[in-house]
C-alpha cells in the first residue's frame, strides 16, 4: 500500500527504478578518478542526499520499512568521501570550500538533514558502527538542546546544548517532550500538524524539498517528490516513549516506522488542538 498522499503506483515504481539506476551509475563514477576534482566533493555529498531520498521513497512507495536501512552505508560513505575530498581541495587551493551546502546546524537545511538521519537511525536501529559514524559526521554536542537530547538517548554522555536553534517548528516538539505525560500526545499531534507549515521560509533557508509535489511550483511529473514526512516526531517517540496514537494516520506522520505490523488508522485529534490542526491542514494543502 502506497503510504505517501501523492503519486500512484506508476509514479513510485518509476522513481524506484530510476533511483536504483542512478545509484549504480554514480557508485561506479565515484570509484574512478575524477575528471573534475574541484566538483567531486559536492558530487559526493549530492550522492549522499540521493541515497537518503531513495530510502525515503522506499517508505513512501509502501515497501517494507526494514529495507530503508540498506541505504545507510552508502549515505555514510558518500558523506565521508565528500568531507575528505573537500579537505584535500581546500588544502591545495585558495578555496575555502568546494561545496554549496552549509555544514552548520544553524542552517535549517543542514539541521533537518542531520535530524532526519538521526531519526531514521533510531527508528531503524542501525548497527552501532554506522551510528558512531553518523554522530561523528554531525559533530560535537552542545549546539542544540533538542537534537542533542535526541542523540543522547542512544549516546549517553553527549553534551547537551542550551539553545534551540530553530524555534519554528521545533519549539513545539521540545514542549511535547518536556510536558507531563498526560499532555504529550496532544502536544506531539500539534507539532505534527504545524510542522510543514512552520518550515516555510524565504530564500536559501527554505528546505530544498519543500515545494516538491506542489502542482504549480514543482509538479509531480517532474519526479522530485519523495514524500513529506515528519521524521523528527518519530525520533522523539522512539527516544522518549511519547504516545503517538493521536498522530497515526496523519498525512505527515510516518507511523509505520514504529508500528510496521499494525494497521495505522487515523486517530481523532485531541479536542484541545483540533481547530489549530484543521487550519494547519487547510493551509498546508494550499502549498501542495
Amino acid at each position: 500500500m502506497i503510504r505517501a498522499p501523492l503519486g500512484d503506483k506508476q509514479y513510485w515504481d518509476g522513481r524506484e527504478a530510476k533511483d536504483l539506476q542512478w545509484i549504480e551509475r554514480v557508485s561506479q563514477t565515484l570509484s574512478q578518478p575524477s575528471a573534475n576534482p574541484v566538483y567531486r566533493a559536492q558530487f559526493a555529498f549530492d550522492f549522499a542526499k540521493d541515497n537518503l531520498r531513495a530510502a525515503i521513497r522506499v517508505y513512501s512507495r509502501g515497501s517494507p520499512v526494514a529495507s530503508m536501512a540498506t541505504y545507510f552505508p552508502a549515505i555514510m560513505d558518500a558523506w565521508e568521501l565528500s568531507n575528505r575530498e573537500s579537505d584535500t581541495i581546500c588544502a591545495e587551493s585558495a578555496l575555502q570550500t568546494c561545496r554549496d551546502w552549509t555544514f552548520e546546524l544553524a542552517d535549517l537545511n543542514h539541521y533537518i538533514w542531520c535530524f532526519w538521519l538521526v531519526s531514521l537511525a533510531l527508528a531503524l536501529e542501525i548497527p552501532d558502527d554506522q551510528w558512531r559514524r553518523l554522530v561523528a559526521l554531525i559533530g560535537e554536542g552542545g549546539q542544540d538542546v533538542l537534537l542533542d537530547r535526541i542523540i543522547a538517548s542512544r549516546q549517553p554522555g553527549r553534551v547537551i546544548g542550551e539553545q534551540l536553534l530553530h524555534a519554528k517548528p521545533y519549539a513545539r516538539l521540545l514542549k511535547a517532550i518536556d510536558a507531563p505525560q498526560q499532555q504529550q500526545a496532544s502536544l506531539l499531534r500539534a507539532f505534527v500538524e504545524h510542522w510543514y507549515l512552520e518550515l516555510n521560509r524565504r530564500g536559501k533557508q527554505q528546505p530544498w524539498w519543500y515545494v516538491y509535489g506542489d502542482p504549480v511550483k514543482h509538479p509531480l511529473e517532474m519526479g522530485s517528490y519523495f514524500g513529506r514526512w515528519c521524521f523528527e516526531a518519530v525520533a522523539a517517540v522512539k527516544a522518549f516513549g511519547l504516545d503517538d496514537s493521536a498522530c497515526l494516520g496523519h498525512e505527515h506522520y510516518p507511523g509505520d516506522l514504529l508500528h510496521p505490523s499494525e494497521d495505522v488508522i487515523p486517530a481523532p485529534a485531541p479536542a484541545r488542538v483540533e481547530k489549530a490542526g484543521w487550519l494547519a491542514r487547510l493551509f498546508g494543502r494550499s502549498d501542495e
